[in-house]
């Protein structure tokens, strides 16, 4: 017997964040992640750059310490 009204969700694989991802790769697959960028003052989230800079670049020229991001966006996905 064939029964189509239960349809059980793949779970979202989780894929680690690292530094080289852009900006914009990062916020498509983990839009809680904006919160992140943004408390670090990384507001160009919805920027032009952030299509094709990566995080360390967007880091480097903020000024901010691309290793503490990329942990702090880690701990965000594992959360959610």
């Amino acid at each position: 017997m064939y029964f189509s009204g239960w349809q059980t969700e793949e779970p979202k694989e989780l894929v680690m964040i690292s530094k080289q991802m852009t900006i914009e790769e990062v916020v498509q697959k983990y839009p809680e992640t904006r919160a992140t960028f943004e408390r670090y003052g990384l507001g160009c989230v919805g920027c032009q750059a952030a299509l094709f800079e990566n995080i360390e670049q967007g880091a480097k020229v903020h000024g901010i310490d691309v290793e503490a991001l990329v942990s702090d966006l880690n701990k965000q996905i594992e959360k959610s």
